[in-house]
């Protein structure tokens, strides 16, 4: 069976561990383990051996801020362990610590040889998913150095440079070969009777580009104190409901999230910001709809979220065509277009993956706008309406024109080959189908991403006309808002059914499936009240809602599968905007539902919701069931309760 691995983040840096500290380096599966800095794994092993051998795990690491575990030699009942291992783990900004104390159980001296070996193998984050590419690296080079208090590992391909040190206190007495590449560095510990020993390890890591300084910290109580401090001032002020505990209890854990899922970021003048990330492991990155959508939930409680993310996704705005997927090259970027992810790993920067600066998403530039519209309305910040009014108006350009409104009356996507397939929110292969499963084939318009476009217009024409002075222009959006709106009900309503398409394709034919993107229609406002009443009581029906949330599809139809990423699981973010839509409509009651099932699940996940669950029914299972693949820790999932607290307050 493959060893639990345990997951601590701290801005572009996370580790995880198994349940004895160590890191084994794996490769592949559905999460590796290391310490990871800007997409690269810059620690790949840390495995501790004691007299010779590894030890055995008495108390496992437990999920908290710090990886924390009690170890002891291996033996029998008639041999009670001589001595007893306490390690305690934390990850820094690129920096990982640990304390490793030893205590001596005898009355006698006691004598323990200590270990460790590692590694830093400085693999990019896309080698190792399970998908199992390869990918050439001409000319890449390894070093290793040995310093007076530990080693130091190098990389270099081209003008890449990336370095990991590892260094101890005290140091080591040895560091020796192993014949693999690491390095194991030992030390020979004296315990007095009932004593004890304790060592000081601090890993720092260099990233290629990234010119900071380091600030490693001294030892993980530190860590926890840094945090600590951290996360009181990201809940400070926030009022929590005091009649719904478990609510209560989930947006603090949701607020303790996003302070650590901070990463840096630039914007248009080269300040410095910090924004969302989309979530740990495999996406802590700045991706433009995840930050957008956090941002969003967030606005009432943390509107700085939504001051960085702005500028931040302003500076990353397209501002010409780009194709291919060579070294410097924006694949899918369009003039005004805002940005999907934004990669700093070996792989996107030589141009092996195209997510460097990538630009395929269809609903990242309208919910830009939406977040501006909003913020501009909840802080009246005018100041920042004015500095970004050029980049609003190029998303605007965007949307009217490459973005395909004024030619095709909806915004388009199709498929990139070597990219995204999907470029809405639901972006796995296969997610945008017909009720038998049967995918389109050509150009898509997804259903949310025109709910989206609506919104936009109609926010940035007020923007247009409270804080821009530009009548015209603002009455130009209201028209084009009318006009969406007026298109989107006549084309995508499936009357048969009572419920819209989840997208046309090409041809203007109904992609038929029923999918949970209604409901972003009613948080949009695209829906006259008749057929958003309709569908906001539709999604509560069984087929639909699971006891924990709505469901990506609706159970019945061929296309439904309960562990599939976007056809039958369920997302706490899609069920925090499908809560909003549903207030918005008037339809409290069914509001109330979907948000007592997202935050039974988040009680029972210890008031922690996960990027998404599988859609198996509460009758059928107690306990939410979790999707294999999912990202522990996720912006939007770790916003989802404060938007919850939005649409149904403390009810």
């Amino acid at each position: 069976m493959t060893e639990r691995h345990h997951l601590f983040v701290r801005g572009a840096t996370f580790a995880a561990v198994g349940d004895g500290g160590d890191i084994g380096g794996v490769r592949g599966g559905g999460s590796p383990d290391g310490v990871f800095v800007r997409d690269a794994r810059h620690l790949s092993r840390w495995q501790l051996t004691v007299d010779g051998a590894v030890p055995e795990v008495l108390t496992p690491v437990a999920d908290g801020d710090t990886a924390r575990c009690v170890l002891v030699p291996r033996g029998g009942r008639q041999e009670p362990p001589p001595y007893t291992l306490w390690r305690e783990q934390a990850v820094g900004d690129r920096a990982f610590v640990e304390s490793l104390k030893v205590t001596s159980n005898l009355a006698v001296t006691t004598t323990v040889r200590l270990g460790l070996t590692v590694d830093a193998d400085f693999a990019d984050q896309f080698e190792l998913r399970s998908d199992h590419r390869t990918y050439a690296k001409a000319g890449a080079v390894r070093t290793r150095q040995v310093l007076d208090d530990g080693i130091e590992f190098g990389y270099r391909r081209g003008e890449w440079r990336s370095c990991t040190a590892v260094t101890a206190e005290p140091a080591p007495e040895a560091v020796e070969e192993t014949g693999t590449g690491a390095r194991r560095l030992v030390w020979t510990l004296e315990l007095p009777p009932y004593g004890g020993a304790e060592l000081l390890l601090r890993v720092m890591a260099r990233p290629h580009g990234d010119r900071r300084a380091v600030r490693v910290p001294r030892s993980p109580a530190a860590v926890r104190e840094q945090l600590r401090d951290l996360q009181v001032r990201f809940v400070e002020g926030v009022a929590f409901p005091t009649g719904w505990p478990e609510l209560a209890a989930a947006c603090a854990r949701g607020l303790d999230d996003l302070a650590s899922l901070q990463v840096p970021a630039t914007g248009p003048d080269g300040e410095e910001l910090r924004v969302p990330a989309g979530g740990a492991p495999w996406f802590l990155a700045l991706l433009g709809r995840d930050a957008l959508l956090t941002a969003l939930f967030a606005l009432p409680y943390r509107p700085q979220l939504a001051a960085d993310t702005l500028p931040a996704l302003a500076a990353a705005q397209a501002t010409g065509t780009g194709t291919g997927t060579g070294t410097g090259r924006s694949p899918l970027a369009q003039p005004g277009k805002i940005v999907h992810e934004v990669r700093h790993g070996e792989l996107a920067h030589f141009g092996q993956v195209p997510y460097g600066r990538y630009y395929g998403s269809v609903d990242a530039t309208p919910l830009f706008l939406v977040l501006l519209g909003a913020y501009v309305e909840r802080t009246g910040d005018a100041a920042l309406a004015r500095r970004l009014e050029p980049h609003a108006r190029a998303a605007i350009g965007w949307m009217l024109d490459h973005g395909g409104l004024t030619s095709r009356g909806y915004l388009v996507y199709r498929a990139d080959e070597g990219g995204l397939a999907n470029q809405n929110w639901k972006d796995s292969p296969g997610a945008i189908c017909c009720a038998d499963g049967t995918r389109p084939t050509g150009a898509v318009m997804a259903a949310g991403a025109q709910g989206y476009a609506y919104d936009a217009l109609r926010r940035t024409a007020w923007v247009a006309r409270t804080v821009w002075d530009d009548g015209t222009y603002a009455a130009l959006l209201e028209q084009a808002a009318a006009d969406l709106r007026d298109r989107f009900q006549r084309d995508f309503w499936m009357r048969e059914r009572s419920f819209p398409a989840l997208a046309l394709d090409g041809e203007g034919r109904r992609i038929d499936a029923l999918a949970s993107d209604a409901g972003h229609l009613l948080w949009s406002g695209l829906l006259d009240k008749e057929y958003g009443e309709l569908v906001g009581r539709r999604l509560l029906e069984p087929d639909f809602f699971s006891g924990w949330g709505v469901r990506t599809l609706a159970s019945g139809q061929a296309a439904y599968h309960p562990l599939s990423y976007h056809r039958g699981s369920v997302w706490p973010h899609d069920n925090a905007l499908i809560a909003l839509g549903l207030a918005r409509y008037g339809l409290h009651d069914e509001a109330r539902a979907v948000a007592h099932g997202l935050v039974d699940a988040a009680t029972a996940g210890g008031h922690r919701l996960p990027e998404v669950l599988a859609g198996y029914d509460r009758d059928t299972h107690p306990e939410p069931v979790p999707y294999p693949h999912a990202c522990v820790r996720e912006s939007r999932s770790a916003a989802a309760p404060l938007a919850l607290l939005t649409a149904v307050g403390g009810a």
